[in-house]
């Protein structure tokens, strides 16, 4: 390594600083967050955005990923830049290139070793489920027209707060180190005549909440019952679980980090 090369390495190393992003996207229109060959997603287009804006190749790097037609009101980002940033200016000059469906709503520096999936100490879904046709939710909410057990499908979601093991709700072949996940919430509830479902964890795997949603409405129509549900977990088989409800009425809502990251140091 020369001396000028160490130099302008040592150099560009101490001036870069790592800064998380919030956004929020209507997930209709991509394939999901991550990049994938010939497709057009959110990470690819806040990639190209940033890279545009800041005139250097900026590689982001998201707090976990999302299925094609899923939403999101919260999602972290986290991206390093060895340029002096404007925050407020940079939010602006964002959201003026991006799509509509995209929008950034702050920007955080954080700690240099930060980061947005590592960091989260816990991550919170909204499955959204609707029971009259309703053109206004077409693509943002489930339309599901038959009569539900609520009381029911509550006692059956408590059940999952016993449980580590969530391979019964996994998409086969993730190529994921572990099934294990800690459930730290989960309700259903009636909201403006539409049914809102939560559920907070510290992880999730591939495409665990809607196959847990659908093994729940299986509880709600009374074809399995609460003590087939928690075989159905102890399974571990994904066989054994309902179907896999539509990607459409799903939010990730909220991402939660240890203060501890967003002092700048």
């Amino acid at each position: 390594m020369s001396r000028l090369f160490a130099i302008q390495y040592l150099s560009d190393h101490l001036m870069r600083q790592r800064f998380f992003l919030e956004i929020m996207f209507d997930g209709t229109n991509y394939h999901g967050w991550q990049i994938q060959p010939n497709s057009t997603t959110v990470q690819s287009r806040l990639e190209s955005a940033l890279s545009t804006i800041l005139n250097q190749k900026i590689n982001v790097v998201g707090a976990g990923r999302t299925d094609a037609g899923v939403h999101a009101k919260q999602m972290m980002a986290h991206f390093d830049s060895n340029t002096s940033l404007n925050t407020s200016k940079l939010i602006y000059r964002l959201n003026s290139f991006l799509e509509n469906e995209i929008s950034v709503t702050n920007l955080f520096n954080v700690r240099s070793d930060a980061h947005a999936r590592f960091d989260a100490i816990s991550r919170t879904y909204n499955y959204h489920i609707h029971y009259h046709k309703n053109p206004f939710l077409i693509n943002k909410s489930w339309y599901f027209h038959k009569p539900l057990n609520v009381k029911l499908m509550n006692l059956a979601a408590s059940k999952l707060l016993n449980y580590q093991d969530f391979t019964s709700f996994s998409k086969s072949n993730t190529q994921t180190k572990t099934n294990l996940c800690k459930v730290k919430y989960v309700l259903w509830q009636t909201v403006n005549n539409e049914l809102l479902f939560t559920i907070e964890a510290n992880r999730f795997l591939r495409n665990m909440v809607r196959a847990i949603v659908g093994t729940l409405v299986a509880v709600g129509e009374q074809k399995i019952s609460i003590a087939e549900f928690e075989s159905i977990v102890e399974s571990k088989n994904r066989e054994n679980a309902g179907f896999s409800v539509p990607a459409h009425g799903l939010y990730l809502s909220t991402i939660k980090y240890p203060e501890s990251i967003f002092n700048g140091k």
